[in-house]
């Protein structure tokens, strides 16, 4: 909360000499400190009742129809109150026919002689006016700097990623006696989230999600996140999500077609397989996690792509193995164009019903001999620690998956291969070798560097360790190895 409060003095509107050396230092150093009161001393417990600070300001009364062309007025420009979160307006308290224009100066003499002729114009007088501020004014950032130790300001961690409700924070070891506080204050300052959270160094060897502690708010830890017009359920301390993975999720996706099959390796709830279906792509979607696998299945139906999506719960390298018999298998229908609207669908069915053919239910024009779709179109390896390890997976894919049938020909152009991965090496062509080079150890093939085979930097994620994706089309040697 903030008030304003007017004190009863008024001060006269006198001139000063333009040229006055005093009038020019005073203008350009009097400014308004609005910086949080300083409690070094606080570590464990945050006292919001301690940050209060009374600013006297200095504030033009003049008639309620003057307001609109005083706060127009080139004059006035640089003198008026632009604080954030403080009216630069106000009643004045003692009459309802004059207003309070706040300045942003303290001082009589940091008014140019301009602004105060222009006041006198106005039939203006000056006031001062006493401006209190309390916790709820600062920014989280602020209020930090005023509790944490002077050495540890320059990086104080007022950053954190969203995924639902929840605030996910990664502090370093300096800043951990202070969590809790820092916890709270984030929670305060940021109306949307219950929860805030701190990451451990510990990580699930087997599934791969975060430990984490709780700092402040809610015990909650199963999220609604919103992603690409996806709407996504899960446990965060039971799955992996990463918030700042956003526009590689989106990247890729732009990359398919609506009629492409998707094979979506580690796929976590979701992330590149529902808004592929959404798109119109059919997607085989799996994860060994049982508890992704749960919410992927609850997210499939909760977004209305159960038809293109099917959910599998196993080894990454099973998957690979098995999933080409499956498309060939158990086909997915054709993709028939967007799907309409609510209003696109009704207004369908008028149309059809005002037909009198007894096939008027059929719309022929929507009616293609298209074939079911039946090969994988691309990989998406989604699991940048140890993707790589899994690609000699497709060593001799096609010709397990062809005992019974010869898939050659289903095959023509093989499918696209995109593999997440970590790399040390910070320049762009060091990274590329050594990347390349742990995917063709692993394929047991060499890549075709002059053709389909793209890098893409997707962030950073420590001061000596990268995030990469590596696409390419699968050698078809690769796929047909004995």
């Amino acid at each position: 909360m903030l008030g304003l409060q007017s004190c009863l003095s008024t001060l006269t509107l006198r001139k000063r000499p333009i040229s006055s050396f005093f009038s020019k230092i005073m203008a350009c150093t009097l400014t308004l400190d609005v910086s949080p009161p300083v409690h070094r001393w606080m570590n464990t417990t945050l006292q919001r009742d301690v940050f209060k600070r009374t600013i006297p300001v200095l504030a033009a009364r003049v008639p309620a129809s003057k307001t609109g062309f005083m706060l127009k007025s080139g004059v006035m420009k640089k003198s008026l109150m632009d604080l954030p979160k403080v009216r630069s307006v106000l009643r004045d308290p003692h009459d309802d026919l004059e207003r309070l224009v706040l300045l942003n100066v303290s001082e009589h003499a940091a008014l140019s002689q301009e602004v105060l002729d222009f006041l006198q114009e106005q039939s203006g007088t000056l006031v001062v006016h006493n401006l209190e501020l309390t916790y709820d004014y600062w920014t989280a950032d602020e209020i930090l700097h005023s509790i944490l130790p002077e050495e540890l300001c320059q990086g104080s961690p007022s950053g954190f990623a969203v995924t639902g409700h929840i605030a996910h924070m990664n502090l370093n070891k300096e800043y951990l006696p202070y969590k809790h506080i820092i916890g709270q204050i984030i929670l305060d300052k940021n109306p949307m989230i219950k929860t805030v959270v701190n990451k451990l160094d510990s990580i699930d060897t087997k599934y791969r999600f975060f430990k984490m502690e709780l700092l402040a708010g809610e015990p909650n830890y199963v999220v609604e996140h919103h992603e690409s017009n996806c709407r996504f359920t899960f446990d965060f301390t039971h799955v992996y999500w990463n918030s700042r993975l956003h526009t590689e999720h989106d990247r890729l996706v732009q990359l398919f077609q609506p009629t492409d099959v998707i094979a979506d390796v580690f796929a976590g709830v979701g992330p590149f397989a529902i808004p592929a279906a959404k798109k119109g792509c059919a997607v085989f979607a799996n994860d060994l996690n049982p508890e992704s696998a749960r919410y992927l299945s609850q997210n499939i139906v909760d977004n209305k792509v159960a038809s293109l999506v099917r959910a599998s719960c196993e080894d990454g390298r099973d998957f690979i193995k098995k999933v080409i018999g499956r498309a060939r298998d158990h086909p997915f229908p054709a993709y028939t164009g967007p799907k309409l609207s609510k209003m696109q669908e009704k207004e369908k069915r008028r149309l059809q019903l005002g037909k009198s053919s007894p096939t008027a239910l059929v719309d022929q024009s929507t009616v293609e001999n298209h074939s079911p779709r039946q090969t994988v179109s691309h990989f998406v390896m989604n699991l940048p620690d140890s993707a790589i390890d899994f690609l000699d997976a497709f060593r001799g894919v096609l010709l397990e998956s062809a005992s019974e049938r010869d898939l050659s020909g289903n095959y023509a152009n093989m499918p696209m291969v995109h593999c997440h991965c970590f790399t040390r090496e910070l320049q762009l062509d060091r990274a590329e070798a050594d990347i390349i080079q742990r995917v063709e150890s692993k394929l047991g093939h060499k890549l075709d560097t002059d053709s389909e085979v793209a890098l893409h930097m997707v962030r950073s994620v420590a001061p000596n360790k990268d995030m990469y994706c590596i696409s390419f089309r699968l050698p078809r040697d690769v796929a047909f190895a004995r």
